[in-house]
């Protein structure tokens, strides 16, 4: 079977560093899907106003199928090897991914539906969209395998004084701030690498967004803007 992008994901994150995990990590970044033709249609979008969240199948396509049958999960470290049918890895024989976003807006006139809460990076193809319906969508009471036994923890998120100086323009939005806090404690480092001193960055609505993490906490140090060091 053959099959092709019926929309294309806008993002504020550019790359695959910093995008969440998991869809619902970030409930406050904002993207949104913007239909293709011949999709690009208002009855295409009819009656989705009345649904609270959809599923998106989109593709990885920021990476290349790595033919291997195992991969390794962050939520083990980062180091300990399960299946590739038993985890959510990006890495896959047909590099299909699958997201639960919530709905805050649609423009069928235009062939826009903006969501929250996205795991996509810019530019994302989407293959197909459906909506979420809780009496068969949610089981919250399954068992999760080694999810359940591996505790995910929070980092705490701090920024350099000098980087939101009172009386200046801040860098972003309230709302794209509270969805760079959700992303970056998350903790988007390689699981494996745990260098206090080494320093990290991401691109996050234009800005070159540069940390450290010590103790469970990340410092922000630098805002500059892409592509150059704060």
């Amino acid at each position: 079977m053959e099959i092709n992008p019926i929309a294309s994901f806008k993002s504020p994150i550019s790359g695959k560093f910093g995008v969440p995990r998991q869809s619902g990590l970030a409930p406050s970044l904002e993207g949104e899907v913007h239909l293709l033709a011949p999709y690009k249609r208002p009855e295409a979008l009819r009656g989705l106003e009345g649904f609270e969240r959809i599923w998106l199948i989109w593709g990885f396509s920021l990476n290349p199928d790595s033919g291997s049958m195992t991969v390794r999960p962050p939520r083990l470290g980062g180091n300990e090897r399960v299946g590739v049918f038993a985890s959510r890895s990006p890495f896959r024989p047909n590099g299909l991914g699958l997201s639960c976003v919530k709905i805050a807006a649609v423009d069928a006139g235009q062939g826009i539906i903006r969501v929250l809460g996205a795991d996509l990076a810019d530019g994302t193809p989407i293959y197909d969209i459906k909506p979420y319906v809780p009496y068969t969508d949610s089981h919250p009471a399954s068992s999760a395998g080694f999810v359940d036994a591996s505790e995910w923890k929070r980092l705490k998120v701090i920024f350099a004084d000098a980087l939101l100086p009172d009386g200046k323009e801040a860098p972003f939005s309230e709302g794209q701030m509270r969805a760079l806090e959700e992303i970056l404690a998350q903790d988007p480092r390689p699981q494996y690498q745990d260098d206090p001193s080494r320093e990290y960055g991401l691109i996050f609505a234009g800005r070159n967004i540069r940390f450290r993490v010590e103790d469970n906490v990340l410092t922000v140090i630098g805002i500059g803007e892409a592509g150059v060091l704060p």
